[in-house]
């Protein structure tokens, strides 16, 4: 028998590569992994639209400063009744009857915002101030912006039980920072002035 044909035999009667339970066992952990980075994911998209609406907030509050300070009259940042969004409200003159009515502001930077999944207003608390001291007349429905650039003081924690986000809004200056967490350790009387960008501290 020629070297050629042995060779051939012997290549007929090689095992296979992978036998069906190796290919079993292979898929079935590639579906652990995937279901564990699922999980993963999921928990961090939700935390992205906890901060989103945050941010959303933060800005449009102050976006209700500078329009406050330009335009020399108030502007109200309010929550949704239903607790779902929020939205940014002024007074205008009309023209022709002169009567004065309070409308929503919607322009090419703000509008009203409606938040998505789960994400809600936690907790809110607001007072208004003057000469130093404390008023707890604070609406819980919004925050007024003044011409002279205050504000009522105020902080709103958004969250969706589970993550969460504070902005704090400083009477004195009408200023807004964002915080990752609760309200609970954010006093608006304390809070550094200068630490107005996004994962400030207060102190």
């Amino acid at each position: 028998m020629s070297a050629n044909h042995k060779s051939k035999i012997i290549d007929l009667k090689s095992p296979p590569g992978f036998t069906l339970t190796e290919i079993l066992l292979v898929v079935a952990i590639i579906a652990m992994v995937g279901g564990l980075g699922s999980g993963y994911c999921v928990g961090t998209y939700k935390k992205l639209i906890v901060e989103k609406a945050a941010r959303q907030f933060l800005l449009t509050a102050r976006y209700a400063r500078i329009m406050a300070i330009e335009q020399q009259r108030p502007y109200e940042l309010q929550i949704d009744p239903n607790n779902q969004g929020f939205l940014l409200a002024t007074t205008q003159t009309d023209p022709e009857t002169g009567e004065t009515r309070q409308v929503a502001v919607q322009d090419f930077f703000c509008k009203p915002v409606r938040f998505e999944g789960e994400v809600k207003f936690e907790d809110v608390q607001t007072a208004l101030y003057a000469e130093g001291s404390a008023d707890e007349t604070g609406s819980e429905q919004g925050i007024v912006f003044y011409p002279n650039g205050s504000a009522e003081s105020a902080v709103f924690q958004l969250g969706d039980g589970k993550n969460h986000y504070s902005v704090a809004i400083v009477a004195a200056t009408g200023k807004a920072s964002l915080y990752p967490g609760e309200t609970k350790d954010i006093k608006t009387t304390s809070i550094d002035l200068d630490a107005q960008e996004s994962g400030g501290s207060a102190k």
